[in-house]
């Protein structure tokens, strides 16, 4: 089964932080990323870019509103994400605990909803 691990970190405070605490956390995700794909459990991943970059597009009264940075007002974004095949909750949980995300942040297990077959 598939699962979406969401990353929710606050960013003002990543990027906050002194350069050799950036360049250590990005070799912790670079470990963590590796070591998905040596399990054969990594289908996708990727970061985010800042949530000024967000742009939120919802439909009122037959009209498109666009308005620019995310949804909710929260102290925590969605930072990235790792899209992994596991074989239970349990082994997803296991996986989400081990992302460098969850020491800083937090990390949401999404299991993704396969009606849309390829």
């Amino acid at each position: 089964m598939q699962y979406m691990l969401l990353i929710h970190a606050n960013e003002t405070a990543f990027a906050a932080l002194p350069k050799d605490q950036v360049e250590q956390t990005l070799g912790a995700y670079t470990a963590y990323t590796e070591a998905l794909k040596k399990a054969g459990a990594l289908v996708d991943s990727n970061r985010l870019q800042p949530i000024a970059a967000a742009t939120t597009v919802r439909i009122s009264n037959g009209k498109t509103q666009v308005l620019d940075g995310p949804y909710a007002e929260a102290k925590e974004q969605i930072g990235g994400y790792y899209l992994i095949e596991a074989p239970d909750l349990d082994a997803a949980i296991a996986w989400a605990a081990r992302c460098p995300g969850a020491s800083y942040g937090t990390m949401e297990i999404r299991p993704v909803l396969a009606i849309y077959s390829q």
